[in-house]
């Protein structure tokens, strides 16, 4: 993913400070949108096969770096997907200058589906990936990019499949999947040059945009996968992360822990403190910096990031909890 290792003490210090200005402590947070939340009696069906095979296709163009034939390869991949489903996808095009000098071309993709309804949740994921493997040992295999299957394709591929089915079974509001670019590309210790597209979406946002909260997707296919509750996602949403973390108990998706991990930076802080949505962090927090546990996990940031590292179960778990979420929203 991003730079997403655990945030220094002094970095987290000033975001809590600056949400705390703005919101009030986490304490005083309600379960504001449990009110308008009742589980689905019988939500639509998520397939984690049809979602990991379009985590494969993701992958299969190489990895997706910016001012890459891949990158673009992938972009139009997915223009022609959102246009079979009869979604004209905006492209928010924007260039930011890279470490050489450079000028790189990136794109967020922006699909609006029930674009007509008033209230709205927005789903995302990045689908960059990283343009060198710096968690490699060796010197010349850090220079190369990673594969990223599960380091941003995996929470596509779930964003994907999910807008198969919405199309199919529009559910009762309104639904925002925005595919960050840009998300991976910063050296290590410079976070200026991380989560570039979620800074430019959420500087650009409009106001009076009716979206109701966020859910950020980030490493969510390994085939071990767990969840914890991410700690900056409970400071800014807590309200948001309660109601998911309940859901994914009552569904029975043991993935999903109570445990509260780390801090994370990711593309979740500038969609809170920015764009002003109150936005939760799905990720598999223990792989960033390598996951001391399990020698298989150690992949992140490196050329192991490949799809064997992956498999349908996760992201059927994932899709599933989200079409749960989505279809027993209603209106306030």
């Amino acid at each position: 993913m991003n730079r997403t290792r655990a945030l220094s003490s002094i970095i987290v210090t000033l975001l809590f400070s600056m949400l705390l200005h703005a919101c009030g402590s986490g304490k005083e947070q309600k379960d504001t949108m449990q009110s308008n939340f009742t589980p689905p009696a019988s939500p639509p069906t998520f397939s984690g096969p049809r979602s990991f095979s379009l985590l494969e296709q993701q992958v299969a163009f190489g990895p997706r770096v910016p001012n890459t034939e891949a990158h673009a390869r992938c972009l139009e991949f997915f223009i022609r997907f959102f246009d079979s489903l009869h979604v004209t996808p905006e492209l928010q095009r924007f260039e930011i200058t890279g470490y050489k000098g450079e000028k790189l071309a990136l794109t967020n993709v922006i699909a609006r589906l029930q674009p007509s309804a008033r209230q709205r949740i927005l789903l995302a994921a990045h689908w960059d990936s990283r343009p060198f493997a710096d968690m490699e040992k060796d010197p010349d295999r850090s220079l190369r990019p990673i594969p990223g299957a599960n380091d941003g394709a995996s929470g596509v591929a779930v964003l994907l499949h999910l807008a198969e089915i919405l199309q199919a079974s529009p559910p009762g509001i309104g639904v925002d999947i925005v595919l960050f670019d840009g998300e991976d590309y910063g050296r290590d210790g410079d976070e200026s040059m991380f989560c570039l597209g979620a800074k430019y979406f959420s500087a650009s946002l409009k106001p009076n945009h009716g979206t109701l909260f966020g859910i950020l997707l980030d490493l969510v296919g390994d085939r071990d996968a767990v969840f914890p509750k991410e700690k900056l996602s409970g400071q800014y949403a807590g309200d948001i992360q309660n109601m998911i973390w309940r859901e994914a108990a009552r569904l029975g998706l043991s993935r999903f822990s109570m445990e509260t991990h780390s801090s994370i930076l990711d593309d979740h802080v500038s969609l809170n403190t920015v764009a002003g949505i109150k936005t939760v962090d799905i990720i598999d927090a223990a792989l960033v910096g390598h996951d001391k546990s399990s020698p298989r996990r150690q992949y992140w940031h490196t050329l192991g990031d490949t799809p064997e590292q992956c498999s349908p179960e996760p992201l059927g778990d994932v899709g599933r909890l989200l079409l749960s979420i989505i279809y027993g929203l209603h209106s306030s």
